[in-house]
């Protein structure tokens, strides 16, 4: 691994911890996907926190497991403490993209669901203004159709989702986040889409070189 590489590793794990300091004792969690999460879920289970999670991925199920952490179904459960999660990117006005590792719609499930929603970055996930591509996913029952609709989209070379949607990329233009967005919700088909608005966002915890910034929009 190259300096600057190793670098963002650091960045990524500090945000994690920072996150993880966030998390108290007796508290309904939702933890996201990805390779920031991953620095989490050790966090967490270091800390040994009488805590009850859901997880939005199989695999973020698997390795929390592992560290120790108890996360069951996302039934019976109205409402989250917090959540915590990655983002692709993250702009100046607080707009994320989301879901390169596929898991959005759960993520966005999970998100919403939650009093506090805190992202984690390293710094390279800063961006002064979004850029494609846009994860969505589909449904399956009437893919061509809904294809025909979406120009600029392009089915990605992935398995189906747990929830047996199938993932593409928008790579059009992202000239007006909240404007694309309502496009996306507003065309059948999309089960949902990797845009999450500013006010879903209670704050963004980026990593950098020896400190962690705290962005709340």
């Amino acid at each position: 691994m190259d300096g600057e590489l190793a670098d963002l590793e650091q960045e990524k794990r500090a945000a994690a911890v920072a996150a993880a300091d966030l998390v108290e004792d007796g508290m309904l969690v939702g933890l996201g996907t990805g390779t920031t999460v991953a620095y989490l879920l050790p966090e967490l289970g270091r800390r040994h926190l009488d805590i009850s999670c859901v997880a939005t991925s199989p695999a973020t199920e698997v390795l929390a497991r592992r560290e120790g952490i108890v996360v069951g179904p996302f039934a019976g459960v109205a409402r989250l403490d917090i959540a915590i999660d990655g983002a692709d990117q993250v702009d100046t006005s607080g707009w994320l993209i989301k879901g390169g590792g596929g898991a959005h719609t759960r993520e966005k499930i999970v998100a919403a669901a939650a009093d506090r929603f805190v992202v984690i970055v390293s710094s390279n996930k800063l961006v002064p203004r979004l850029a494609p591509p846009v994860p969505l996913e589909l449904m399956a029952f009437g893919l061509d159709a809904t294809l025909r609709s979406l120009p600029h989209v392009v089915l990605r070379q992935a398995p189906v989702t747990p929830d047996g949607g199938v993932l593409a990329d928008y790579h059009g233009e992202v000239d007006d986040p909240g404007q694309l967005a309502a496009r996306f919700s507003d065309t059948v088909g999309i089960v949902a889409h990797g845009l999450f608005p500013p006010a879903m966002v209670s704050r963004v915890l980026a990593g950098r070189t020896g400190h962690v910034d705290t962005l709340e929009f």
